[in-house]
């Protein structure tokens, strides 16, 4: 698209850009100006020359890239750079979490990342942001994909967890290092038995735990002792499925926590016993929650079931469109493609 273009933002080589401003939002390539709705890694980068980001998501931020030039704001707090005043806004995805609001002579877009509308105890909740353009995911943007709600997934949990420890089983659910991880901790009963964690969800905790969010005390499995390993709920990221670190834990059972559990066929190919259904993403009705709560009458769609949502939003008069990025699945590196090979329930 032209720079010269009217919108405030276009879809350049290096990520999602506004011209009048001369920053990017989330690029995926290195930039001298890089403004990150979060923390997450198809969306936060390293090698920027300067980072701004959401205040609540400094310590998650650090974790991730290190030591960099990182300004923030508190949510609602404006900046003003070239005639673009900028602000972020709580999205409820993770930590830390924005849309970022722009503002230049008098149009209003906001780019949202990644955002869910539904409660979670680990994170601001979303903010509808009023705009004349609204840049929105569709990670589960299908009318099949509805959230079980969230305290039913915590009590499956529980209920799970507490079975395996009267039979002298270990609990391991799989649950993406950061944010799912700490939601699923912040939502069970710690006092079923012993809480341990991988290291890389340990990491993110002692993050969350900076940032002024309270978790339940976990421990690393070198610090238990063989009876607590056996009632023990184990939270680890995907990545540690079959790992010689799971085989501490004997004989155990298994679950995954993503939405993706709702899919036909999805706990199949991932060789668990248990799928939780739980996601940091807005199901179908959550999108078009915020998608009409913002008001806008223009609506650019940037990953996930991108086209569904664009034809829908269309045949309701919206003016919709998509930009090409490099955005995916942070639920728990579940291929695209093997999401829409699964059927729905």
């Amino acid at each position: 698209m032209d720079p010269s273009s009217k919108d405030l933002v276009v879809a350049r080589p290096e990520g999602l850009y506004c011209p009048p401003g001369d920053f990017f939002i989330d690029p995926w390539q290195p930039v001298a100006h890089a403004l990150v709705t979060h923390a997450h890694g198809d969306h936060l980068r390293p090698g920027h020359g300067h980072y701004l980001t959401a205040e609540a998501g400094r310590h998650v931020v650090a974790s991730r890239v290190g030591a960099v030039d990182l300004q923030t704001l508190a949510y609602g707090e404006g900046l003003v750079h070239r005639g673009v005043r900028v602000s972020f806004h709580p999205a409820g995805h993770v930590l830390g979490s924005a849309q970022i609001r722009l503002e230049h002579e008098g149009r209003v877009w906001v780019v949202s990342g990644d955002y869910k509308t539904g409660p979670d105890a680990t994170c601001a909740p979303f903010e509808p942001v009023r705009c004349d353009v609204f840049i929105t995911e569709s990670t589960f943007g299908l009318p099949v994909f509805r959230w079980t709600p969230q305290q039913d997934v915590f009590d499956g949990i529980d209920a799970w967890w507490a079975g395996n420890a009267a039979a002298g089983r270990a609990s391991i659910v799989y649950a993406y290092a950061f944010g799912k991880a700490q939601r699923v901790l912040a939502g069970i009963d710690p006092g079923i038995g012993p809480i341990i964690v991988h290291g890389a969800v340990a990491t993110m905790d002692e993050a969350y735990r900076q940032s002024g969010v309270a978790l339940p005390q976990t421990r690393s499995v070198l610090e238990a002792t063989p009876d607590e390993i056996r009632r023990s709920l184990v939270i680890a990221p995907p990545s540690a499925q079959g790992s010689t670190w799971t085989r501490r834990f004997g004989d155990f059972s298994d679950a995954f926590a993503s939405g993706w559990m709702l899919l036909r066929g999805a706990r199949r190919r991932r060789n668990v016993d248990r799928g939780f259904i739980l996601s940091d993403h807005a199901d179908w009705p959550g999108l078009l929650e915020a998608i009409a709560a913002s008001g806008a009458p223009r609506v650019v769609v940037t990953h996930g079931y991108v086209e569904p949502l664009v034809r829908f939003l269309a045949e309701q008069g919206l003016e919709s469109g998509a930009f090409k990025t490099e955005y995916g699945d942070d639920e728990d590196a579940k291929p695209a493609e093997e999401a829409a090979a699964a059927e729905p329930t």
